[in-house]
């Protein structure tokens, strides 16, 4: 509505939407009846009333009859007491007239001369109405002229009486009176505001800021939100005389709530995972169909790797490979596909300004020739796009990739202020996206270092048969040092070891691997397991003293030491603070084995204990770090149970190690792994009977005659008659150090596999020397002779007793 339509529009315009305001009287009669309208007469030169209207009469009392030629002063209350200015007609003015009932009435009047008369036309009307209309007016004309809101007047009809609605029509010109909705709106949305008119004009309850969206009817592809207010006119009788409706356009407002309401949303969805596609995915899916009805994510090939990716300028192949998309049930088209590659682009300047880190936007036409003309255009192009938004993801100086939205159909063309929020969302998405791929590349060298560092997945020895599996975590900063090992042993042994280090990344795997050797070179001193630990807990005591300050805390680690001896099918283990080892019989039945930890490694100064079992062929045993069985809602007991639960239906003889260890793991027992898992299950072999001989050593040195005599014959009944002379050598030597340095009881056993096993074992725990003799000394080429003779030889210890033992490859010997 226009300011001139309101001056324009009169005082009768305003009367009949004035409600039912009448004059205020003086007096003691009874207050004038409401009063509707404009009350006229004619007066000539001499002030006589020559015209009276109904209006006149209404507002009055009196007739036209009563007044015809009588002065009109006869009528006013308070004339001057001056003839002069008695008779004398001002142009406006404001008067008490008298009303037939008594009363006075406080009205405002205007005059003017009759065309080609010397009378005069008189209007008045109550000075209440005059003064409601005035700031009526006022009021309209001030609402008129606020910025985003519009008014309009309706009848009864719901036909527009008076606007200052301007819609952008082709021709800029505002609504004319006499209109509908429907020739301003699209049909629906006139529709929906037209029953929420009618609605208010039935019932006469207001509607206050009701949300309603609209669309030019023009432009049906802009949408507007308007906060719509209505009010119901009314006579001065208080009959319905129309509506008024007041729109308030939020479009700005609701925009603005909008982008910051997304940007919200990708601060909290985005670069909560460090999964470089999980990442793009929570980027797309924040922007679809919020930002755009679709959204694509497109990475650099380098990025997915960890890697950074080459700067690029110019058209070309971009070597980008399609990450996310969004919404993942929208009809896309088969070249744009999760993991496809970005087709080769034109030299297009928009491309040039994307590659210097601009954000643009493409109409359909440019989005067209970039990817390459009509044809590329059927495989890259969805349907019905209308514009296409690109921006480029740029952190440290690199472009990682690409955001796209794309706005289809009847929607809304890109603004330069959702440039700007796009130009947001693409900065801190690819900071996102650049953390997850520095993530991915040190968790990939931690992984090889791992995987270097671990030893071969399955081993075969006569001890067991092994298979080892080692499953990562997505969670967290990298491997966390979980490792397995199996260390074969003189006389057949086999140990048995699994560890956890704290920490992660590259520095734990780093740990992991000096553990590891420091546990094969203690194996190799082939010690008791409480031992073993005892010797490991000093190790990572100085390692942490090593340490830089404020990594003296997380030096550590836990560990399981098991050695295994086919010949007497017994195993030795200790436990520094790992979880006890899992036994499947050869019946299919499974139990935790119940073994009574010592300390963590990095706690020095406390004892370890062994525990012994025996072990029947075929039986496996079952190492693992505490990422199998820790849960995030129940203890270790609780995953352990479940442990030995899936042992007893999956692990079966008939089914290769490997195999079962691939279920166990791809079956976590807990539903999201919290920290890496490995697995080392060993099948348990027997040395038979048949294959081993004991002797015992008399503190004689004549017994070395009967002792070698002995072992000639077994080798014979062994059919290893070509390994006489070096075995009857060895055992020469090492009966009779026995006999001379060691202490009763004694004994001789010979162990026959792959290899030819001599063992000799005293009571004596002193360490025997391999050393040079002289030319004149008598003695010290004992030891020499057995290892010039054996493939190896060694020393082990007992809490009372040492073995010293001898290894001759059999196949050597046919």
């Amino acid at each position: 509505m226009h300011t001139s339509d309101v001056e324009n529009a009169g005082p009768a315009g305003a009367f009949r939407g004035a409600g039912s305001v009448s004059g205020t009287g003086t007096g003691t009669g009874a207050r004038p009846p409401a009063f509707d309208g404009l009350a006229a007469a004619v007066l000539d030169d001499r002030g006589t009333v020559v015209g009276w209207t109904g209006t006149a009469q209404d507002l009055t009392g009196f007739c036209a009859d009563e007044v015809h030629g009588r002065p009109v002063r006869e009528l006013v209350a308070d004339l001057p007491h001056d003839p002069r200015r008695a008779a004398h007609v001002p142009a406006a003015g404001r008067v008490r007239l008298r009303h037939r009932c008594g009363n006075t009435i406080d009205v405002t009047f205007r005059t003017t001369r009759v065309n080609g008369s010397a009378d005069f036309l008189v209007l008045a009307a109550p000075t209440p109405h005059v003064a409601d209309h005035r700031h009526g007016a006022a009021l309209l004309r001030a609402l008129s002229a606020q910025k985003g809101i519009t008014i309009a007047l309706h009848d009864a009809n719901l036909t527009t009486v008076q606007t200052n609605a301007m819609p952008d029509t082709p021709d800029g010109r505002p609504v004319q009176p006499g209109a509908r909705l429907s020739d301003v709106l699209c049909a629906e949305d006139a529709e929906a505001i037209e029953v929420v008119l009618l609605q208010v004009l039935e019932t006469g309850v207001p509607v206050i800021h009701r949300n309603q969206r609209v669309s030019w009817r023009h432009h049906p592809a802009r949408r507007h939100a308007l906060s719509l207010s209505a009010f119901r006119l009314e006579d001065a009788r208080g009959r319905p005389a129309g509506v008024a409706a007041l729109y308030v356009d939020d479009t700005d407002q609701l925009r603005a709530r909008r982008q910051l309401d997304l940007a919200h949303a990708v601060a909290e969805r985005v670069g909560g995972s460090l999964d470089v596609v999980r990442t793009a995915q929570d980027l797309a899916d924040a922007l679809a169909p919020t930002f755009g009805d679709l959204a694509a994510v497109d990475l650099a090939e380098a990025v997915f790797d960890g890697d950074e990716p080459v700067k690029r300028l110019g058209g070309g192949d971009p070597h980008l490979r399609n990450a996310a998309l969004a919404p993942a049930t929208a009809h896309w088209p088969p070249g744009i596909q999760r993991g496809n590659l970005v087709p080769p682009l034109s030299d297009h300047p928009l491309l040039i300004r994307f590659q210097h880190g601009e954000t643009v936007v493409y109409d359909r036409d440019d989005y067209i020739a970039l990817i390459g003309g009509p044809h590329a255009a059927e495989q890259f192009l969805p349907q019905d796009v209308q514009a296409v938004m690109v921006a480029p993801l740029h952190a440290r100086g690199l472009t990682l990739g690409a955001i796209v939205a794309w706005r289809t159909g009847p929607s809304e063309p890109f603004t330069a202020d959702e440039v700007d929020l796009m130009r947001h969302i693409a900065s801190r998405g690819a900071l996102a996206i650049d953390n997850a791929r520095r993530y991915t590349r040190e968790h990939r060298a931690a992984m090889a270092l791992q995987q270097r560092l671990l030893p071969p997945a399955t081993t075969d020895t006569p001890a067991a048969e092994t298979a080892g599996v080692y499953l990562p975590t997505d969670r967290g900063a990298g491997t966390s040092g979980d490792w397995y090992d199996a260390i074969p042993l003189p006389a057949l042994r086999l140990a048995l070891v699994a560890g956890d280090v704290i920490g992660r990344g590259i520095p734990a795997s780093a740990t992991m691997g000096r553990l590891r050797a420091a546990i094969q070179t203690l194996a190799d001193l082939e010690l008791e397991p409480d031992e073993l630990l005892t010797r490991l807990a000093d190790l990572v005591q100085r390692l942490a003293a090593e340490a830089p300050p404020g990594d003296h805390d997380v030096m550590g680690a836990t560990c399981l030491y098991a050695v295994y001896d086919p010949v007497t099918r017994r195993c030795a283990m200790a436990s520094a603070g790992h979880p006890p080892p899992a036994l499947v019989r050869p019946d299919g039945t499974a139990e935790a084995v119940d073994i009574l930890p010592g300390p963590p490694l990095a706690v020095c100064g406390m004892p370890y204990e062994t525990t012994t079992i025996d072990l029947e062929p075929g039986s496996v045993l079952v190492l693992y770090t505490d990422g199998l069985v820790q849960q995030a809602a129940h203890d270790v007991c609780d995953g352990l149970q479940r442990l030995t639960d899936a042992l007893a239906t999956s692990c079966r003889p008939d089914r290769a190690l490997e195999e079962t260890g691939r279920t166990l793991l791809g079956n976590p027992v807990d539903e999201a792994p919290r920290d890496d898992a490995t697995l080392l299950l060993a099948r348990t072999r027997a040395v038979p009977a048949e294959d081993t001989a004991h002797w015992p050593i008399p503190a004689d040195p004549a017994a070395v005659s009967d002792t070698r005599r002995w072992a000639a014959r077994q080798l014979t009944a062994w059919g290893l008659d070509d390994l006489l002379f070096p075995t009857e050598l060895i055992v020469s030597e090492l009966v009779t150090n026995a006999i001379r340095y060691g202490r009763p009881p004694a004994q001789l056993r010979l162990i026959r596999h792959h290899v030819l096993v001599c063992e000799v074992t005293d009571s004596n725990t002193a360490q025997p020397r391999l050393r040079r003799a002289r030319t004149t000394d008598e003695g010290g080429r004992g030891l020499f002779l057995v290892a010039q003779l054996a493939e190896r030889w060694g020393c082990r210890h007992g809490q009372s007793h040492k073995t010293i033992w001898s290894e001759q490859p059999i196949a050597r010997a046919h």
